[in-house]
């Protein structure tokens, strides 16, 4: 009899631990994945950047840019959702940047800085909202596994847009910076001459790992395997699937890669390893003292200028 006590006891606690991690991986999903849950404030607050210190910079940063003409474009995914972009067309030049931001963030907002160096270098900007974010359509972020073939979509629009002689550069900040780089290992048009890849992740399985464990203290294991199971089931994709640590050993478009060594949201040493995996010319510029995706803000003139002659290595006249 005490066997058969022990049995049941034991036998509720494991139930009661798989309910326990059902239940946190369900609400880890809910939370981060379903769009109208991720939150940018939280988002921004967890990224632990303090961006008041920059509000007058920003502004005058995004003012003449904001000055410039520009439209709303619209196309339509591979799984039929639409796509919304920002368009600024720079005149006759056939250079194009196609920037990707970050989580929960738009493209009107996270790149209209960096925008200034692109415009001022005679760049069309195309500025799109990634799929489940700004007014793009989408129930399900994709943490650049399902957003690489969007970008590769938008690479053909611009193609369409300006023609066959375009030169492009993929430029993207955190999720976007991930997304881009995944985007590496596709068969892309030659007309993509660069890309830039700002404070990445390796993957979206890396990232949450390491947000479990620093932020909220809870082991990865078995959490984010719940939780991926129920991605696969309802988002069509796995926290695996896309590994830009793998990807880029497939590049062979040029690429930037920068990160700041006080990120604490996307660990620098992830820069590292993407650097060392890519197998296309390359270059890296670590910001010292500078927090996720504040590199730009920190040390904007080696940025541009880190920038303006990693682009000409590429081979994109400026």
């Amino acid at each position: 009899m005490k066997g058969y006590h022990w049995l049941m006891t034991a036998g509720a606690a494991v139930l009661g631990t798989a309910a326990l991690t059902e239940g946190i991986a369900a609400y880890f999903f809910r939370r981060t994945i379903i769009r109208q849950n991720a939150v940018t404030e939280r988002t921004m607050k967890m990224s632990g950047t303090d961006w008041s210190i920059y509000g007058e910079k920003i502004k005058a940063l995004k003012e003449p840019v904001l000055e410039q003409p520009h439209e709303d474009v619209f196309i339509q995914s591979k799984d039929g959702l639409k796509l919304h972009g920002t368009f600024f067309k720079k005149g006759n030049s056939k250079k194009v940047m196609i920037g990707f931001h970050g989580y929960t963030g738009k493209g009107m907002s996270d790149l209209l800085g960096v925008s200034n160096f692109y415009l001022a270098h005679g760049y069309s900007i195309l500025l799109v909202d990634e799929r489940a974010h700004g007014d793009s359509e989408g129930k399900y972020i994709g943490f650049g596994c399902l957003d690489r073939e969007d970008a590769r979509e938008w690479i053909r629009y611009v193609i369409e847009q300006i023609g066959e002689e375009c030169e492009i550069c993929l430029h993207g900040v955190s999720m976007g910076g991930a997304t881009v780089l995944m985007a590496s290992g596709l068969d892309l048009p030659e007309q993509v001459k660069a890309i830039v890849s700002d404070c990445a992740f390796t993957s979206a399985w890396d990232v949450f790992a390491h947000v479990l464990k620093t932020m909220y203290h809870i082991p990865a294991l078995p959490i984010l395997t719940a939780a991926d199971q129920m991605l696969q089931k309802q988002a069509g994709y796995s926290l695996k699937q896309c590994n830009a640590a793998e990807e880029v050993k497939k590049a062979n478009v040029p690429i930037l890669f920068i990160h700041g060594n006080k990120d604490t949201f996307v660990p620098y040493r992830m820069c590292y390893e993407l650097y060392h995996n890519c197998a296309s010319l390359k270059d890296i510029m670590i910001v010292e003292g500078a927090s996720h995706a504040e590199s730009f803000y920190k040390e904007q003139e080696r940025y541009e200028q880190k920038l303006d002659a990693f682009l000409k290595k590429a081979e994109i006249e400026n």
